[in-house]
This record gives structure tokens, C-alpha cells and sequence, in this order.
């Protein structure tokens, strides 16, 4: 059986061919799952949860649009847990209303508060490092700030994507939270004079652009080095990832800036004791273990180490910074990318 979507269906944003086989009814041998984050990232850990729970779980897919959808399928919606990346996308998802707290003690003592919402509406389930990507060739130096990137020394050879991206945005952020408003207006025209180009493009191509000479330093998320390594459908960007090493800013002082993937629990979930069942799987050793090795990503339970090749590019000083403060600050960070114009690119 299958739910009928009328209001979300009317959402053009979203595929009418995503829908959840399951019955209104709570069920007890099944969860249904709206995820942002890509099916071969999380079906390993889905399929996993099911072999040893029994329970099964049913899935959508979709790039956007599920938050909308779950607020216009309001009480009747399926919806028990929204799985997403960024602070920024598990704010709108807290904001809109469609999120409930996620009370575990369980999950109280894995993951850091810093990793958790005040209200407990949402709560990491990885971690991902905003570092920089610099030239084995061109660049030397084996330690870096964020405010350096201001640095007239870097003028022309910095790439990076646009600056309201939320990875970027919840960076800017950070930024405030450490040195205020005024002087993170100040530090963004510097970055923006130092710009290689105008910011176009994913974290990948601006590691192709380091590989293709055009800029020195690049900024991205550490997984997407493992993205690019094992990328068999594009196995020229082995190349890329090949040319570049990591640097992880600010380890030496206040730490480098942590963004997370994380999951919301429904409002009106159906199945709320599953939901917590995943929910808790996916903290737990062997969730936390998979999502390092499947993922490239590193896991927010103490302990549980990364994988290999994570491992490989050096370890670092997380900032102790809270997300919920991040997300504060937000609105005002992505306010100074448009005041600066930083998206018009070095020339304007």
C-alpha cells in the first residue's frame, strides 16, 4: 500500500515517483526515512540497521524540497526521520516546525553538545572539516588560518564555490562568532580580493582549478578527497585530488571550523520507537564506523576512529565552537557576502 501525496505531490520540486510504501498506521517493523543525503552514502548503513533490528526501512530520495513536503503533508505525514547535511539545512528544518526533541540518553552520551541543538530537535551524526586544499607544488607552508586567506600574499590564488553556498556560509558564521560582525565584513573583502576568479562551481572543481594552475589554495570539505580518489566515473579527478594536500586551519589555535551531517525526528512520526531505534544505531559503534568508512567522514562518537585514508591526511583541533551558535549568526553571515559582493569575483 502506498500514501497518497495530494499536497506534496503539488510541490514541483519533487518527483512524484518518490513515495513510501507503508500504511498510516503505526507499524511496528518499519521506519520511513526522507533523506537529502545521496542512497549509496546511506544504504549500506540502512540495510545494516534492518539485518539487525529486522526492522525495515523505507526510504525517499530527493536533492530538495523534503522539508516542504513534510510540512505540507502536516499530521498525516509518513515521515519518521529526515536525514540531511548542514547546519543550515537542520536549522530550516527545526524552524519549520516539522522536528520534535530526540531524548536519548544514549545519544546524550555520545554525541558532544556541541553536535546537538540546544532543544535537542536535532542532533550530528558526522562531522566534516572545512579545510584548506593547497598545491603540493605552489604552496609550501604546512600550517594555515582562515584569517590568513585575507592575507595580500594570497592575492589571485585562492578558489573557492560561491560564498551564500551553506558550507560557506556557516564558515562566515564561525567567523563572527570569533571576532565579531565588523571584522568579518573586513576579512571577507580581503578573501574576495584574493580570489582567483569569480566563485562558480562544487568543493571539487575548485581542487581542479589548484591542478589546472589557476589558484594556489582552495577551500572544501575534507571528504570530497576521498570523493575524488575513488570517483570511477571520472577517474581524471584522481589527478586532481593528486595534486593538492589538506590543511587543516586553525589547529594550532582555536581549531578548525566543524560542519555535520545530522537527522531530524518528524513531528507527527508514526513510528517513533523505530525511529529512535535508527537514530541510535546510527551513534552507535557500528553505525558510527560505517558511516567513517562509507562516507570518508568523521564520526562524532569519541573512540570511534576514521577511516584509513582519513586517518592519512593528519589529525587536527576541532573548534569547540556550538553549531546551534553558528547557525545564530547565519542569517548576518550570508548578509556580508552580498554587502561585499563576493560572489562578483575579484574584479568587481
Amino acid at each position: 500500500m502506498s500514501f497518497v501525496f495530494a499536497r506534496a505531490l503539488a510541490l514541483a520540486l519533487l518527483s512524484p515517483a518518490l513515495v513510501i510504501p507503508s500504511t498510516r498506521a503505526a507499524e511496528s517493523g518499519e521506519v520511513n526515512v526522507y533523506s537529502y543525503r545521496q542512497p549509496y552514502l546511506i544504504e549500506p548503513l540502512l540495510k545494516e540497521f534492518t539485518e539487525e533490528t529486522g526492522i525495515k526501512v523505507n526510504v525517499i530520495f530527493a536533492e530538495k524540497g523534503l522539508i516542504e513536503r513534510i510540512q505540507a503533508e502536516g499530521r498525516n505525514s509518513p515521515a519518521d526521520v529526515l536525514l540531511t547535511t548542514d547546519i543550515g539545512n537542520l536549522t530550516q528544518a527545526t524552524t519549520s516546525g516539522i522536528a520534535q526533541p530526540i531524548q536519548s540518553e544514549v545519544i546524550d552520551q555520545v554525541v558532544p553538545e556541541a553536535y546537538r541543538a540546544n532543544d535537542d530537535e536535532w542532533i550530528g551524526l558526522t562531522r566534516r572539516a572545512r579545510v584548506i586544499y593547497a598545491s603540493k607544488d605552489r604552496a609550501k607552508q604546512d600550517a594555515i588560518t582562515y584569517e590568513e586567506l585575507a592575507d595580500p600574499k594570497w592575492r589571485g590564488k585562492i578558489c573557492t564555490r560561491s560564498g551564500q553556498h551553506p558550507y560557506n556560509v556557516a564558515l562566515i558564521a564561525s567567523m563572527i562568532a570569533a571576532h565579531g560582525e565588523a571584522w568579518t565584513e573586513e576579512w571577507l573583502r580581503g578573501v574576495k580580493a584574493n580570489l582567483a576568479r569569480k566563485p562558480a562551481g562544487n568543493d571539487r572543481l575548485q581542487v581542479k582549478g589548484v591542478y589546472a594552475g589557476e589558484c594556489d589554495i582552495a577551500l572544501g570539505n575534507t571528504y570530497y578527497m576521498a570523493a575524488m580518489l575513488n570517483d570511477e566515473k571520472e577517474p581524471e579527478q584522481k589527478a586532481w585530488a593528486d595534486s593538492v594536500r589538506i590543511l587543516f586551519p586553525n589547529t594550532n589555535d582555536r581549531g578548525t571550523h566543524i560542519n555535520v551531517s545530522g537527522a531530524v525526528m518528524a513531528k507527527h512520526a508514526p513510528h517513533k520507537d523505530n525511529a529512535m531505534k535508527l537514530v541510535e544505531f546510527l551513534v552507535s559503534d557500528r553505525g558510527q564506523k560505517m558511516y567513517a568508512d562509507v562516507n570518508a567522514e568523521y564520526p562524532v562518537k569519541d573512540g570511534v576512529p576514521p577511516s584509513e585514508l582519513v586517518q592519512s591526511w593528519g589529525t587536527f583541533k576541532a573548534d569547540p565552537i556550538s553549531l546551534d551558535e553558528i547557525a545564530a549568526h547565519r542569517k548576518t553571515a550570508s548578509e556580508l557576502v552580498d554587502k561585499v559582493g563576493f560572489d562578483d569575483g575579484p574584479s568587481s
